[in-house]
């Protein structure tokens, strides 16, 4: 070979590595993190298990990055342990698909039809409807298509370059003995591993393997031991994603570790002992990139076959390594109520369209922590309570906890390539966050006006009391229709917040006017009027956020609009919908007389 034929290999390596970085992308935007769900929530059986991780990694092409997820499942305490065993089985069969993808360039035949299977003779057809749909349609599903398609015709287009450039290594002596050397089982696996470990990818590593048999020179002898360390090598993805994780998250890397050595070490020991009375004449024979993907698929089926009535005995393995009394849980130190900061985990960001699901479940999770602290601090405006009134305070501070940790974990989410309706998303929970955050505060000022009359012993007149017990209801309302439509992405009820929300600011004006009434007749004193129009000021705000958080829902479900245009259409006078659900609320709060 060459200099310029040294060139076109590493040329064809690099085009190779981004088509199959590329269609994963592709195939992660495209499936916008239901695959990860589908994960979460289907894993009870271990048979259904192992056929889920082989599909779902058949799908993204890559076990790594369903190792990867799973190690954060576990991590955050969503899938337990034995759950986690099936799954890392099946992806590592669901990993052979790009192998045998990429067997399709071997085809040999003049059958027209057959040669039509070659991937150089539909990837240009792939390569060219994937170019029409990225640049000529705005449909975002049809984009992430275009994406896979033009890294689906890279990635062959690489493999082709490849194997065209690595040819005429079949000429060179220093080549074909390095290969020999490799025929040594030890060597080979060492060899095999060190590869996949530093691509980070036994998919990508099986690749270059099925290109070096275009030389001819790679003997089954050579490829099987390299095929059984890649295996061994794909695992340090996991180790690397397990540090600084729970215990039992580490235990799943470990899990994913100790299955390919058992797996490896049994088929070395079982092949190469018979191999020593029944030598297999076909491993002295060139393999062929078909042939890589049989062993490849062999192999792990058998592996998973072997195995899975023992992923108790490989669980405990794992615990053994890693033993309670010898490791601090991670979460140990999370205050009651934070668990569900643990669902923010980093190794999401690799699957990004699951990562803004997790971004979403947390953000539910903030919005009814700030309405029970908002309730609370209702209540003690009836009955003063200090316990309660502490309970408001901490309540406030884990909502504070949410934002910050939200808000960070969702800075990081929109540095990654997420498809356009995701990253909407993320813009308008950062947006909900902001007001969810602020109802809290409100909270707080509330608890701190029931503190105030509580340590003064003052009361407002009855005619205030039935009145402020009217905005209570009506805010009480406002803030569950909010929350709920936010929780169950209910645009319908999303879309009563802001007919209500026009009737508690006519509510908010009439309380205070009609205090300066009572104030001016000597029926209340100044005072008290500051401390009822703190009040009622902080009641028609948390309104004015639970209008910003039903918007967002509609936002959400429309895939974005013009937020200022939809309430100015909506309070026109010829909305007879609008108006009339105005009206209806408030009948139903009207001040008493």
């Amino acid at each position: 070979m060459d200099f310029f034929g040294l060139l076109s290999m590493i040329g064809g390596l690099a085009l190779f590595l981004y088509g199959m970085d590329t269609m994963g992308q592709g195939l992660e935007k495209l499936s916008g993190g239901r695959l990860e769900r589908i994960l979460e929530k289907l894993t009870s059986n271990p048979i259904k298990a192992v056929l889920l991780g082989a599909g779902v990694t058949a799908v993204i092409q890559s076990s790594s990055a369903t190792t990867v997820m799973v190690v954060g499942f576990v991590n955050s305490g969503i899938m337990k342990l034995t759950q986690a065993v099936g799954i890392i089985m099946g992806a590592n069969i669901g990993t052979t698909v790009t192998s045998w993808l990429l067997s399709l360039t071997g085809i040999e035949s003049g059958n027209f039809f057959v040669q039509l299977l070659k991937p150089s003779s539909f990837s240009p057809v792939l390569a060219l409807i994937g170019m029409i749909f990225i640049m000529f349609t705005k449909n975002e599903k049809k984009k992430n298509l275009g994406t896979i398609m033009i890294g689906f015709a890279i990635l062959m287009f690489g493999m082709e370059t490849m194997s065209d450039a690595v040819k005429p290594l079949a000429d060179v002596p220093e080549f074909t003995g390095l290969l020999t050397m490799f025929s040594n089982p030890i060597l080979g696996m060492i060899a095999g591993a060190v590869l996949t470990a530093i691509i980070q990818s036994s998919s990508a590593s099986v690749g270059i393997l099925q290109a070096l048999c275009a030389t001819g020179a790679v003997s089954f002898g050579s490829a099987i031991p390299i095929i059984m360390g890649q295996n061994i090598g794909t695992c340090v993805t996991a180790m690397i994603s397990g540090i600084g994780a729970s215990k039992n998250a580490r235990r799943a890397a470990l899990v994913h570790l100790y299955f390919n050595i058992i797996g490896t070490a049994v088929f070395m020991i079982v092949f190469y002992t018979v191999n020593g009375f029944i030598h297999f004449d076909f491993l002295d024979g060139a393999a062929s990139a078909m042939g890589i993907a049989v062993v490849h698929s062999a192999f792990n089926v058998a592996s998973t076959i072997l195995l899975l009535p023992f992923s108790k005995v490989l669980v405990k393995l794992a615990t053994l390594t890693i033993p309670d009394e010898q490791e601090k849980e991670l979460a140990a130190g999370i205050a009651a109520g934070e668990e569900e900061f643990r669902l923010l985990d980093p190794r999401f960001l690799e699957t990004p369209g699951y990562a803004v699901e997790q971004c979403r479940l947390v953000t539910t999770h903030m919005a009814q922590t700030a309405r029970e602290g908002f309730l609370k601090a209702m209540e003690l405006l009836d009955s003063y309570d200090q316990e309660k009134a502490d309970q408001v305070a901490a309540i406030e501070d884990l909502v504070d906890k949410y934002e910050d940790h939200l808000g960070t974990y969702m800075v990081k989410v929109g540095s990654q390539q997420l498809s356009k309706n995701d990253s909407h998303t993320v813009s308008l929970l950062l947006h909900c966050i902001g007001d969810f955050e602020r109802i809290s505060d409100h909270a707080m000022n509330l608890m701190t006006a029931a503190k105030e009359m509580h340590d003064k012993n003052m009361e407002f007149s009855k005619k205030a009391e039935e009145e402020l017990k009217v905005f209570l209801n009506a805010v009480t309302e406002i803030l569950d229709l909010s929350v709920t439509a936010f929780e169950n992405n209910d645009v319908k009820k999303a879309s009563l917040v802001e007919p209500l929300e026009e009737v508690i600011d006519d509510l908010n004006t009439c309380v205070k006017a009609n205090h300066i009434k009572r104030l001016q007749k000597g029926k209340c004193t100044i005072e008290q009027g500051f401390v009822l129009s703190d009040i009622s000021t902080n009641l028609e705000r948390v309104s004015d956020h639970c209008s910003n958080i039903a918007i967002s829902v509609i936002e959400i479900d429309r895939d974005g609009f013009d937020a200022h245009g939809y309430l100015e259409n909506l309070k026109r006078d010829d909305d007879p919908r609008f108006q009339g659900m105005v009206e209806s609320y408030r009948k139903k709060y009207t001040l008493p007389a």
